[in-house]
């Protein structure tokens, strides 16, 4: 196995070669046998051991083998203890996906602060297929049946291209010491069970199972990765426009397509939908109608759908009114730095700066989202203007008038910010105090 592991890094990953590695090692035989592998090799490495506090003492008797296996080696270890079901019940996550969270965002934490280039774990091909079969029994697409990537950003398994059987074949033969996690024997969890009963039979059924397995997966790839071609080239034709809260697709050009619904899919499957069925609905649905995942949400405006973060849309009831005391020179919004400053004259107007009759102003000012029957004096027009006839005119989208703030004068409207003042506090030439006021994006 090691002349095998040495030629799959020489050929497939010589980067490893020239690089600062964390090796995630739990104690069990799989970790040990790469650490060992890598050792061999002459790798550059440190080691990084999660205690979940799951097992009890089990638990702490893994985290000091590895301890003692690091001093051997002449290893730095880092160690990390979480309170994993507590964690799990506040984020509303099953215990093994808390684990996971927490695992990889510790390790991406150490890769950051210390200057690892990559972060290496243990995962092999019967993991692989593992998590092929459940994603297969939950339900997915291309995506998600095309197992485990070897590469993942910094995250990279070596030992992929191995089973289980020629992983404890080599543990043996070298007399490695490893630790045996008793939860794994219990088929409470799906992994398990497919790994205790399911995937020993299809073993049984076919010898050749995992090695099937692998092409299989290949051919997977090479058409994912004709998919993705073909999605990046249908993005350039239905996307309309990227904005700072959102992401437009052109709802005609989207019809056009043979498959609608399937390049929908494509398009937003990385965004946390799950209902596409509604998300193709919404092709004829009226504007306004909208669909949401647990981080995003997918919007019918007119002639498009607009993407936004959830993140980005704050809810007007949420919101409170805030008051800026007269002689305010800075002044934090959710929306960026309020600026103001008297000055003498009047230099370059743009969207986020502009200048106003101080006198006519009455403090203090108010910043607040704006609200159906709202309306002003927009400045370079006569009369007045209902701002959501306004908006419409100046084609906003609906995420557009979400995201947009007043800046007002007890009831009136000073500025539409960063989009149009307001007439009725312009400069004239009988203004005595100039009053600039910009703002500034975080």
């Amino acid at each position: 196995m090691f002349k095998y592991f040495q030629d799959h890094i020489k050929y497939n990953l010589s980067f490893l070669t020239e690089s600062r590695l964390l090796i995630a090692i739990s104690g069990g035989i799989d970790s040990m046998v790469l650490t060992h592998l890598c050792q061999k090799l002459s790798l550059d490495f440190e080691l990084a051991h999660c205690n979940f506090n799951l097992r009890g003492n089990e638990s702490d008797n893994d985290e000091q083998f590895v301890i003692k296996f690091a001093d051997d080696l002449k290893k730095e270890v880092f160690i990390e203890s979480f309170d994993t079901e507590v964690f799990a019940k506040h984020h509303k996550l099953s215990t093994q996906m808390a684990a996971r969270e927490l695992r990889y965002q510790w390790f991406d934490e150490l890769a950051e602060q210390l200057g690892f280039d990559y972060i290496l774990t243990a995962h092999h091909a019967d993991d692989s297929l593992e998590t092929f079969l459940i994603n297969l029994s939950r339900g997915t697409g291309i995506e998600g049946l095309t197992g485990i990537p070897e590469i993942n950003e910094n995250i990279v398994r070596p030992l992929l291209p191995f089973s289980r059987s020629d992983i404890e074949a080599y543990a043996k033969t070298e007399n490695l010491k490893w630790r045996e996690d008793t939860s794994n024997a219990s088929t409470k969890y799906l992994r398990n069970k497919l790994r205790l009963e399911v995937i020993p039979k299809l073993k049984e059924i076919n010898p050749q199972m995992l090695h099937n397995f692998n092409k299989t997966i290949e051919h997977l790839q090479d058409s994912k990765d004709i998919i993705d071609d073909q999605i990046d080239d249908i993005s350039n034709q239905v996307i309309q426009d990227v904005g700072d809260n959102s992401i437009s697709f052109n709802i005609a050009e989207i019809k056009k397509l043979s498959n609608p619904k399937a390049y929908l899919y494509e398009l937003l499957r990385t965004y946390g939908f799950t209902e596409w069925n509604d998300i193709y609905d919404l092709l004829e649905a009226q504007s306004g109608k909208q669909v949401f995942s647990k981080t995003h949400r997918l919007i019918k405006d007119r002639d498009c759908l607009l993407l936004s973060n959830l993140d980005s849309n704050v809810s007007s009831s949420a919101v409170k009114r805030l008051l800026i005391k007269e002689n305010t020179k800075q002044f934090e919004t959710i929306i960026g730095t309020l600026n103001f400053e008297t000055t003498k004259q009047l230099n370059e107007l743009n969207a986020s700066t502009i200048y106003v009759d101080k006198d006519k102003l009455i403090f203090p000012l108010t910043v607040r989202q704006w609200q159906e029957g709202d309306y002003f004096y927009p400045f370079g027009m006569q009369g007045k203007k209902k701002l959501s006839k306004f908006f419409k005119d100046e084609k906003l989208s609906l995420i557009d008038k979400e995201n947009t703030w007043l800046l007002c004068s007890e009831n009136d409207i000073v500025w539409v910010i960063n989009i149009r003042p307001d007439e009725r506090f312009k400069v004239t030439d009988k203004t005595k105090q100039i009053l600039k006021i910009e703002i500034k994006d975080y």
